[in-house]
């Protein structure tokens, strides 16, 4: 009875590290799909563009349009938009090319950075909120 545990222990302990090894390189995704695609605009601190590009650091914005973010980052967004009692009122375009798990880390980067302390997404409610985007 021993071995038979100490085989699934063995087992189990191969199979955890498999799998952490296998998430490893996306661990840091988010980041670099903000730095690539969203940076040289809301800058590397997320404080935006003082009176043209809204900030994502401590930004209201993120919790009051939750709902609404993952359609942003997919389509972009035009007209004005208030973040922290500010309007702003310039264009983002969208990043049609992400992945379902590129929005999701994305989102879960912005949301969990800058001074942001915000629920994280799962993948399965950005495909809900990506299914439910209006048309573009």
């Amino acid at each position: 009875m021993t071995r038979n545990r100490s085989i699934s222990v063995v087992a189990g302990l191969v199979a955890l590290t498999t799998l952490t090894q296998c998430f490893t390189n996306r661990k840091n995704e988010g980041e670099k799909l903000y730095v690539a695609n969203c940076q040289s605009c809301h800058m590397e601190d997320g404080s935006g563009l003082r009176g043209l590009i809204p900030p994502l650091a401590k930004a209201d914005y993120l919790q009051l349009h939750r709902e609404e973010l993952p359609c942003l980052i997919r389509h972009g967004i035009s007209g004005e938009i208030v973040v922290n009692g500010q309007e702003y009122n310039k264009e983002m375009p969208g990043l049609e090319r992400l992945q379902l798990d590129d929005v999701t880390n994305l989102l879960n980067y912005i949301q969990t950075n800058f001074g942001n302390d915000n629920q994280r997404y799962t993948m399965t409610e950005v495909e809900e909120l990506l299914e439910s985007c209006p048309a573009h």
